[in-house]
């Protein structure tokens, strides 16, 4: 796969803004391991790599929110308060289960951040909406400086922003992307090429001026389970710049969707092929077609969770073959001693002699 990238000029409008509003653009940068100095001297259209535009995004955000106020760009997202929220959302089964957590959390942090998303469900058009306010006038005065060349079309991209976070988070937690049948952005357009962008983004049509600044869906996608755990959070957590842009631009990893199902429904016993199919609302050859693409298969990757589970269990909890034969759904432990074995290449007791001796060298 074709690495991510971003143009320099998102690096260099990073680093206008962030000096803009009194922050060490050079000093944040450093704290990536990027150079500013290097960077400006790009071409605009330059490609660099969307991680590395991703970790300083998050840097900065981490700054801007040493100012104290509710970041209006993006849904917040870098902030803790966006972090916080995800985390409230990650245990919920249902897409529409998690949007309803994100409603209850910025409900009651609104009067603080100024923003808040609420879903709006219309049973007969079976259709469902993500309706994004914010109030940008709190943090006018320090995020939104006079003399920023988008102080004019600050509004806009804080609602816009903030629609397209939600827009690609939404897809990332179903592991699909978000097909969306429109977007209503409650303020004017900036130009034809923004306009152009934001409807490439989500595939469908943008209107500007609108009464509303929602993102529309078909209504079944709410039903959809949530693919993620907090393991995976985590690590979305580290870049989640990058990982929005990747779900916008390249096709959601089906693999890694069954490798999060299978990891939360592991305590019950795994899943079948058929109930995963079903659970991804995908028919089982449509599935299997997906991984032949992938390159892998059901097989493959219940094989590789398990192998990832044994071994945590057997290094930081000390667990028994016994108890994790049963675990992991094995009629007897010999059974999981020689598929441990076809995993790593050695036996359990052999793989953590080894661990603990490599650690003791």
């Amino acid at each position: 796969m074709a690495e991510i990238t971003v143009p320099a000029k998102k690096f260099q409008r990073l680093f206008d803004y962030m000096e803009r509003i009194g922050i060490n653009a050079q000093t944040v940068a450093a704290t990536v391991d990027l150079r500013q100095d290097r960077i400006e001297a790009l071409a605009p259209d330059y490609a660099l790599p969307a991680l590395h535009y991703s970790r300083l995004y998050k840097a900065a955000a981490e700054e801007m929110q040493q100012l104290k106020q509710g970041l209006p760009w993006a849904a917040g997202l870098g902030s803790e308060a966006f972090e916080l929220m995800c985390h409230c959302m990650i245990g919920a089964h249902t897409l529409r289960d998690a949007l309803q957590l994100a409603e209850r959390f910025d409900s009651l942090l609104f009067s603080l951040n100024g923003y808040r998303v609420r879903l709006l469900e219309d049973a007969e058009a079976s259709s469902a909406k993500l309706s994004y306010e914010i109030d940008v006038s709190g943090a006018a005065a320090v995020l939104i400086p006079e003399d920023w060349d988008r102080v004019g079309s600050g509004l806009t991209a804080a609602r816009a922003s903030g629609l397209l976070v939600w827009h690609s988070l939404c897809g990332w937690l179903i592991g699909q992307a978000l097909t969306a049948s429109e977007l209503r952005i409650n303020a004017p357009v900036v130009n034809q090429d923004y306009h152009d962008s934001l409807a490439r983004t989500i595939n469908g049509p943008v209107y500007f001026d609108a009464d509303e600044n929602t993102c529309s869906f078909d209504q079944a996608l709410l039903d959809h389970r949530i693919v993620h755990t907090p393991a995976s959070l985590a690590d979305f957590m580290k870049n989640s710049v990058y990982h929005l842009i990747a779900m916008d631009r390249v096709p959601a990893s089906t693999s890694a969707a069954i490798k999060s199902l299978v990891s939360i429904d592991l305590p019950n016993g795994m899943p079948s092929f058929a109930n995963v199919a079903s659970m991804l609302y995908m028919s089982e050859s449509s599935l299997r077609r997906r991984l032949q693409a992938e390159k892998t298969s059901y097989q493959a990757i219940k094989d590789e969770v398990r192998c990832q589970v044994a071994i945590d269990k057997l290094l930081r909890e000390d667990a028994r073959v016994v108890d994790l034969a049963e675990f992991l759904g094995f009629t007897e432990p010999s059974s999981f001693v020689r598929s441990f074995k076809s995993w790593t290449g050695y036996t359990p007791k052999a793989y953590k002699d080894r661990v603990l001796e490599l650690g003791r060298s």
